[in-house]
Formats: C-alpha cells, sequence, structure tokens
C-alpha cells in the first residue's frame, strides 16, 4: 500500500512511544450539573489522548474531529498557518492514539478541506487500513459565491469515514425518513395494512418463466415491455394478486404495480455521500447558533449542531460514548448531550472556558437552539471538568507524589492487559484477565503504611488478599518472601516505581 512521507515523519510516528502519562485533575468549580461519564479536558490533545487510554482504550464508538485545516489564514482561536510538514507531524500522532480509543464496532469522521484532505486520506489509510474507509463525504458548507475570488469559489468541506474494523456486514444507522418521504405513501383503498406506495412491477432482462400476459380488472391484457419481464412467476403473482398486493389504478386499468406498506419497509433510509445546506445546515447557520449564546468571539469555522446530529444519528445509539478531541466551541458536546449520548470534549486553549464551560452549561439548563426544538431537548445531565495534571512520574523515574490509588491502578491495568480498567473498586485486587490476577499495594490501601505493612509483601500480607487458584502478579514497594515461596504461591512480583511502565 503506498504511504505519504514528508520531513520528520520518523519523529512524528515515533512520538506516542515517547509520550508521557499525565493525570486528569477535576476541577469542581468548572464542572456543573450531575456528575457523570461526560467529560471536558483542558490542555493539549495529545497529552489528553494518552491520559485517556488507561480508562477509555476501545471504548469510544464514535469520534468526531475538526482539525485546523492548514488552510494558511490567520485564525483567532488557532495557530491554522502551519507549514504542510509540520501539520502532517501534527495530526499523525493523534490519530494513532484516536484508532487505539476507538472501539472495535466504532468509527471515525474527520473534517477536513481540499487543502490537506488528499494528504489526510493517505495517512488515515496507513494508520486505520485502506479496507477500514467508508466514504468521503460531501457537506455543502456555503450557499453563496465569493466573488473576489478569481477562480472558483469553494462551497464545500468533506468528511473522511473510517471503521476501526470495516466488514461485509459493517451497518451505519438508518436516517429517518423525512415527511416528504412519508407523504408519498397513501392508502387509496383504505387498505387494513395501512398506507402505502407503489412500485414497478417489471425487472429486465427477460427471464421466460416471467413473461405471460395479465388481465386487469378493467379486461386489459397487458404484457412487459420488450427486453423486461414480470417481477414473479405466475403462480407469485397471483399469489400476491390474492393478497391484494397489486395495484392496477384506481379504475383497474393500468398496468400493475407492487404495493410497498410504510408499516412493513425498513423504517429509515441509507445515508447518502452528499449532504446539503437544507438538510444540515452550512456554516453561516453555525455562527448564528453561536453568537445566540452571546460569546464575545465566534469561530471562523464552527460547524452547525445539524451537521453533527447527523453524524451522531447515523454512527451511534443513545448512551454510547462520543469524543471530540478538538473541541473548539463545543458543537459536538452540546449536540451529544442533547441526544443523549456520553461524551468527552478536549480542547487547548483558553475558549474551553471561555466557550465550552458556559455553552455546556445553558445546554444543561435547556437552552432551545441549535437541534434542541427537533430533539424535544428540556436540559439536564451534567459534565465534570478536567486539567491535565502532572506527569504519572516525575523526571527521576519515580511516581509522583500526588498519584492516588485509583490513578496509578488504572495505569497499571492498562500497562499490564491493554485494556481499560472497569468496575473499579478500592481494593488491592485490581481484577483477573486472561487467567491472571493483578494487585496492587499502594498508598495504603490496607490502611498500613509502616514500612513493613500494607504496600510491603509479606506472607501476612499475601493472606488478607483475595486469593485465586491462578498465577498472580502483584506491584509493591518490596517484597519480604523469597524467590522459592514466590514461586510456590504462584506470583510475579513487580517492584513500585522500577518495574512500573512509564508508557
Amino acid at each position: 500500500m503506498p504511504i505519504l512521507d514528508w520531513l520528520n515523519k520518523g519523529e512524528a510516528t515515533k512520538v506516542t512511544k515517547k509520550l508521557p502519562y499525565r493525570m486528569l485533575k477535576a476541577n469542581a468549580e468548572l464542572s456543573y450539573g450531575e456528575q457523570n461519564e461526560n467529560m471536558i479536558i483542558k490542555g493539549d490533545n495529545l497529552e489528553a489522548l494518552q491520559a485517556l487510554l488507561p480508562y477509555y482504550k476501545g471504548q469510544i464508538k464514535c469520534i468526531y474531529i475538526d482539525p485546523p485545516y492548514n488552510t494558511g489564514g490567520a485564525f483567532e482561536h488557532y495557530d491554522d498557518n502551519l507549514e504542510h510538514s509540520k501539520w502532517l507531524s501534527l495530526i499523525y500522532p493523534r490519530l494513532e492514539l484516536l484508532r487505539e480509543l476507538l472501539a472495535e464496532d466504532g468509527s471515525i469522521w474527520i473534517s477536513i478541506d481540499s487543502d490537506e484532505c488528499h494528504y489526510l486520506k493517505v495517512i488515515c489509510d496507513e494508520i486505520f487500513g485502506r479496507k477500514n474507509f467508508i466514504d468521503e463525504i460531501v457537506w455543502q458548507r456555503a450557499f453563496a459565491p465569493v466573488n473576489l475570488k478569481k477562480t472558483l469559489s469553494r462551497s464545500h468541506d468533506v468528511l473522511l469515514v473510517y471503521a476501526k474494523n470495516y466488514n461485509e456486514d459493517y451497518e451505519l444507522n438508518k436516517l429517518p425518513r423525512s415527511s416528504s418521504q412519508i407523504s408519498n405513501y397513501k392508502n387509496p383503498d383504505n387498505d387494513e395494512r395501512g398506507v402505502w406506495t407503489s412500485a414497478d412491477c417489471t425487472v429486465g432482462p427477460a427471464v421466460e418463466e416471467k413473461l405471460y400476459e395479465i388481465i386487469t380488472p378493467s379486461g386489459r391484457i397487458v404484457t412487459p415491455p420488450t427486453g423486461r419481464c414480470w417481477l414473479f412467476t405466475k403462480d407469485r403473482f397471483e399469489e400476491m394478486k390474492a393478497d391484494n398486493r397489486i395495484w392496477f389504478g384506481a379504475k383497474g386499468d393500468n398496468a400493475p404495480r407492487v404495493k410497498k406498506f410504510l408499516s412493513e419497509v425498513k423504517q429509515g433510509v441509507v445515508a447518502m455521500t452528499l449532504w446539503l445546506r437544507d438538510d444540515v445546515g452550512d456554516n453561516q447557520e453555525a455562527k448564528r447558533e453561536i453568537k445566540a449564546l452571546n460569546f464575545e468571539t465566534v469561530f471562523d469555522t464552527p460547524k452547525p449542531e445539524r451537521l453533527i446530529q447527523r453524524v451522531l444519528t447515523l454512527a451511534t445509539n443513545e448512551g454510547d460514548l462520543v469524543l471530540d478531541s478538538f473541541l473548539g466551541s463545543g458543537t459536538t458536546c452540546a449536540v451529544a448531550q442533547k441526544m443523549g449520548r456520553k461524551y468527552i470534549g478536549v480542547e487547548m486553549g483558553e475558549h474551553a472556558i471561555t466557550h465550552c464551560v458556559p455553552r455546556m452549561k445553558a445546554v444543561i439548563d435547556g437552552e432551545q437552539g441549535g437541534i434542541s426544538k427537533a430533539v424535544d431537548w428540556k436540559g439536564g445531565g451534567g459534565y465534570a471538568f478536567y486539567d491535565l495534571g502532572e506527569t504519572i512520574f516525575d523526571e527521576n523515574g519515580n511516581i509522583n507524589k500526588q498519584v492516588d490509588f485509583k490513578t496509578l491502578a488504572s495505569h497499571v491495568w492498562f500497562s499490564e492487559t491493554k485494556t481499560p480498567l472497569s468496575n473499579f473498586e478500592k481494593s488491592p485486587l485490581l481484577g483477573i484477565h486472561n487467567g491472571i490476577a493483578y494487585y496492587l499495594l499502594f498508598n495504603g490501601i490496607l490502611g498500613d503504611k509502616k514500612p513493613d505493612g500494607g504496600n510491603v509483601l509479606t506472607q501476612k500480607v499475601l493472606d488478607t488478599l483475595p486469593t485465586f487458584d491462578c498465577k498472580k502478579v502483584i506491584y509493591g514497594e518490596a517484597t519480604r518472601m523469597n524467590a522459592e515461596k514466590l514461586k510456590a504461591n504462584n506470583i510475579v512480583f513487580k517492584q513500585t516505581p522500577y518495574d512500573i511502565k512509564a508508557r
């Protein structure tokens, strides 16, 4: 498979391997509403994504990102004038981490324009796999042409869509039928099965067993057009006719058509790859939504809530987890909140506080802009705000004194199992994975902080631990058990901090 090369690509592909894990520090002052799984994180998104791995690896159903487009414009809120190679080096490691966070049945949707679209496509093919490319969506972002342009006035952006694991059975959700589509269904014969529409009763090319004459109720003889045949064999046609599934017109004189009942068709339609502004909004609509929130400044390229609504409709169901690591003014989190999805948003600038926080507070209080009326939004819910904290390990490789038990436990569990620590309980037993029980003796978890106590593995401490007839990996400051005893108890002892993987 062809891959993209650029200046400093070698360094970009090694960034995530050298990246330290940082703590996520809850900020109660900026959190709001019911404290649940929803998160807004302020900080560099590369470090934030790395910090999320121990908790959410393989857990995100849908990722939507709207990274800087590298258009050369001087945006107020982003440095969108990066040299091309720097932009590629910026996006590559972030996509690597996003792939790790994506659920096995999840998908990622990336907004981009033509300046970097084709380079981004090649990078995504490399990271996500060319076979996992679903499609490219064209979004009509603008309506009126820019007459100052001397060549072409760009009116669209694109969304690149990849699955984590795309195969012939992979499906996105369907879009609900529009009122105009439903209006095509009528019931002129008062059929008890409800409203219906009719479809052509012929198919091509012609098959001998489906070539025959049909007599309409009015007595007219009809045959299929040249080169085509009836959709059914004669016997099957008579069964359909007897079941009142064939329509000859109000006067019974037309060629037969098949009745398709709304109650029997799939309640939705497959989304097309052309998304028009009438259906999902444009940049101007997005700016109006932001201005309605009374912000002093408005982003240059916000996305309308209807656009994100369509993405989440196709890619998620209620209760699924959504991530946006280029959160901007908070649109993805706002839409996710209104649609009953869980969410994580990451934003590095001060507008995480000046824009995202007040917007989400307004949403939780029941603001009625954007898609609110369409989804009957009444308010509710909440989020927890986090800042990126210190690294888990200091410059000397020691465990940072600010690290609590849960943070280190999540890190140890992830480094050993490559899975997030779920159903956390304050216990030295972290869990069992692939037939191995993992334990952590740290920060007085056993209530005894003496040198020979709860953070040191002794026979006495071992007797207090939940025990299992399987291999055991135990982390602690030291052990007083010799190699023979460890082997007899099927224990692999690992010393903190030296045996804890820093990344």
